[in-house]
């Protein structure tokens, strides 16, 4: 069975940021995820890692301001500078949490800029972004989300991601394939995971509709995990769904999927 990591974003958010650590680890997971560690010390971050046996999994580049609705800075020509500041604090946050990897999101399609200066300050950023990683020993993986939740968010199917990827032309860029938003935008999700299987490093979940726990809605995540498992996926699969009720509530899913 693949290794889970919780979100903390989104799981034990009854709790104050930092007490989730704990939280995740009673729970039974061994890796976390969340969107960002920057409103905290990365010493107070690896203290709680360390003191609870937590890989820490996944965080995103900064994305620029997330209560005003930004959603991603990468693909924005007004914002490269602040993209390119943003690589080097993750990569310091990085560092000091241990974990090799991070996740870029493109954001929202800027207005007034045309088509084409869009696509090359993304793919620019990008080549910028896996260069810089490299050198610290960091995979940079890329998210692809659905047009519904996010409207107007620039990176939206695999096959478009996938053309970015060749265009940048970097051994360090892979995808971060979130089962959610694929199940979404096209469906396809064992053939697609299984035919990009060397492209895809960190693999998110939830269910579709309501993006609550596995079992909940349409997607057979029984499937899907012995299909991850007999594929040879070796990743982390991140756990960003919105607990139905409470997440310990929701737990169940676990046993009853056979992920643990």
């Amino acid at each position: 069975m693949p290794r889970f990591a919780a979100n903390l974003s989104m799981l034990f958010t009854e709790q104050d940021f930092l007490a989730r650590f704990k939280a995740a680890a009673d729970a039974g997971f061994s890796g976390v995820e969340y969107l960002f560690p920057y409103d905290f010390s990365s010493a107070e971050i690896k203290d709680l890692l360390d003191k609870h046996g937590l890989t820490q999994v996944l965080f995103n580049l900064p994305a620029g301001d997330w209560a005003k609705g930004d959603r991603g800075i990468a693909c924005d020509p007004a914002r490269v500078e602040e993209f390119r500041a943003g690589v080097d604090l993750a990569i310091a946050y990085a560092k000091v949490l241990g974990n090799t990897q991070v996740n870029c999101l493109a954001g929202i399609r800027p207005q007034g800029p045309d088509c084409a200066t869009v696509r090359k300050t993304f793919v620019d950023n990008l080549k910028f972004a896996a260069e810089k990683l490299q050198a610290a020993g960091i995979k940079l993986v890329m998210e692809m989300i659905n047009t519904r939740d996010i409207p107007g968010f620039y990176l939206n199917t695999t096959q478009q991601a996938l053309e970015i990827q060749a265009e940048v032309g970097s051994s360090n860029l892979f995808l971060q394939y979130d089962i959610y938003h694929m199940q979404i935008m096209e469906g396809d999700l064992a053939r697609t995971v299984e035919g990009n299987l060397a492209k895809i490093n960190h693999i998110q979940l939830a269910d579709n509709p309501g993006r609550n726990e596995p079992g909940t809605g349409e997607i057979n995540y029984r499937f899907l995990f012995e299909h991850l498992d007999r594929i040879g996926y070796q990743g982390w699969v991140g756990c960003e769904y919105k607990p139905l009720t409470t997440t310990e509530a929701g737990l169940g899913w676990l046993k009853t999927h056979n992920a643990i």
